[in-house]
């Protein structure tokens, strides 16, 4: 199957379209450890994560449900619920998935083979997780959990204004651009005034 350039349908606001994938962990003196991860794809917010002892379709339905709930998409009445994005993964292709999807009123649209560049945001977001992380025992799970933190209130994306996805994704994004250009127009007006006055 070929791959087309882009989505024909475009991503235009948050919980339309959701990237799940699972990388793998190694912890020393312990062994391999895979973590699952829902991202939104308008803003690379990590909506959830989990560890899981393996990758099979009940730890994607599991990492699923803390997604909805996370997003309040569980309860929300929302016209259309989040679209799931995948590879081809066999958990992911499998029947017990589809049902769930199918009873949550989630539709699921998986990448062609061989074509890692679909799911790019949710395969960057675990790059940069793991160059980073010391995997140790017994505080891996408090790494994690630090570095998502980071990510997504403190980490600023240029593909989004430089704003944190958390800014964005709970509506803040404009408050502080207009805030940001506000203290850069009285910098400047200082700057001026500074100039003016030791140059007069």
């Amino acid at each position: 199957m070929k791959a087309a350039s882009e989505f024909k349908d475009k991503i235009t606001a948050i919980n339309q379209q959701w990237q799940t994938d699972f990388t793998y962990l190694k912890m020393i003196g312990w062994g391999w450890i895979y973590l699952s991860t829902i991202l939104d794809d308008f803003l690379r917010y990590v909506i959830a994560s989990r560890f899981c002892p393996g990758m099979i379709s009940r730890d994607v339905t599991e990492s699923l449900n803390l997604a909805l709930q996370a997003s309040g998409c569980d309860q929300a009445k929302v016209g259309q619920k989040p679209r799931l994005l995948s590879d081809n993964g066999s958990s992911y292709v499998s029947c017990e998935l589809a049902d769930w999807l199918s009873d949550n009123g989630m539709s699921h649209v998986r990448g062609a083979p061989h074509h890692p560049k679909t799911q790019g945001k949710i395969e960057r977001w675990h790059q940069t997780l793991k160059n980073p992380t010391l995997l140790l025992p017994g505080d891996l799970e408090q790494q994690i959990e630090a570095f998502v933190d980071h990510y997504i209130h403190q980490r600023y994306h240029e593909s989004m204004d430089n704003l944190t996805p958390a800014e964005v994704y709970f509506g803040r994004g404009e408050s502080t651009l207009r805030n940001r250009k506000r203290i850069k127009r009285n910098a400047l007006a200082e700057r001026r005034l500074h100039y003016q006055r030791h140059t007069a």
